[in-house]
């Protein structure tokens, strides 16, 4: 059976990237084939696209770390021909054959049965950044966080980690400041159920104290950098940070002042690594209490959908920092 994917390879020190047509003998081994249904687009992929970043790990490489589909046979008990499933992270996309692709196939230890309560397009438009968001929301409660502890600030807003963080927090009763570099943002922010927009134009990143006023009792961050240490030095005493993402820089120059006057927890949240029992209890938060009120394309405009033939134009917009939300990549013709 021939089907259409996008595939990364290299040319010298050059990634290039296309779409070919692929056969099932050229799939990566796995106990479960899935026909794909939906994938979706993250900052990683377009770096992995794009050649930006350094993400794949073996070329060549079908691109796209989630994916959501049928299974179309498995050798694995736990899943039968007709399951409705999802797959996130792993090595999907970068040294496995990914979700750019109308087949998959991949180990059955790396593949989710789709929760009741949500729909394959639902899946994709979480993917990856849903379930960090999800993930560093229940990490925080974990940790003692409470609606009512105090403020919640969520950097790099507009994204889709932030977007759906945003939405999952306001859910639940947090009191939620977006800090966006978009000013322009604000009722796209405050329609997700931002309490407060702050413009990370109105701070000045050159002065950070190890401790200034006490103001966050929780926050997510995408971006690292200067916003994760300036957001460490306003931590509630208690407080709790989880470090989501390096959009901005993997650098981070800060004290242990925090850590050690105010008792704030440093919480790194990987999505990857994430072991399956609790996956599979994110996975069932985001079908239930943590459902994002508005996944449906076009709601509040944080999800868009494209057609898989639209993928390589959608890039772009993820590098410059233009993306808004998440998008949907339908792969049915």
């Amino acid at each position: 059976m021939v089907f259409k994917a996008y595939l990364i390879d290299q040319e010298g020190d050059k990634v290039v990237s296309g779409f070919v047509e692929m056969n099932e003998s050229q799939l990566d081994r796995g106990e479960v084939a899935i026909a794909v249904t939906h994938s979706s687009i993250n900052y990683k992929d377009a770096l992995a696209a794009t050649g930006t970043g350094r993400i794949i790990r073996r070329f060549p490489c079908v691109g796209g770390i989630d994916l959501a589909g049928r299974v179309v046979s498995s050798t694995d008990a736990r899943f039968k021909a007709g399951d409705e499933v999802l797959a996130t992270s792993y090595d999907i996309g970068v040294s496995h054959h990914g979700g750019y692709a109308e087949q998959a196939r991949l180990p059955a230890d790396w593949v989710v049965k789709l929760p009741s309560g949500l729909t394959l397009h639902d899946a994709m438009a979480l993917g990856t950044a849903g379930f960090t968001a999800a993930l560093a929301v229940v990490r925080m409660e974990h940790d003692g966080l409470k609606p009512g502890s105090g403020p919640v600030i969520v950097s790099g807003a507009t994204g889709g980690v932030g977007s759906i963080a945003i939405e999952i927090l306001a859910k639940r009763g947090y009191h939620v400041v977006a800090l966006t570099g978009k000013e322009s943002e604000g009722d796209y922010l405050k329609g997700l159920g931002a309490k407060e927009v702050l413009s990370r134009q109105s701070l000045d990143l050159s002065k950070i104290k190890p401790l200034a006023r006490e103001t966050w009792a929780g926050a997510v961050d995408n971006l690292g950098g200067d916003v994760l240490a300036w957001i460490a030095s306003t931590m509630q005493v208690g407080g709790t940070l989880a470090s989501v993402g390096l959009a901005a820089s993997f650098n981070l120059n800060t004290t242990v002042m925090p850590f050690i006057l105010r008792g704030v927890s440093l919480l790194g949240i990987d999505s990857v690594n994430c072991p399956m029992k609790q996956r599979i209890e994110v996975w069932q938060h985001l079908a239930t209490d943590m459902h994002p009120p508005h996944l449906a394309p076009g709601s509040a405009q944080m999800i868009r959908d494209i057609a898989f033939a639209d993928l390589p134009a959608a890039f772009e917009d993820y590098i410059q920092g233009r993306a808004r939300g998440r998008i949907v990549v339908n792969m049915a013709p």
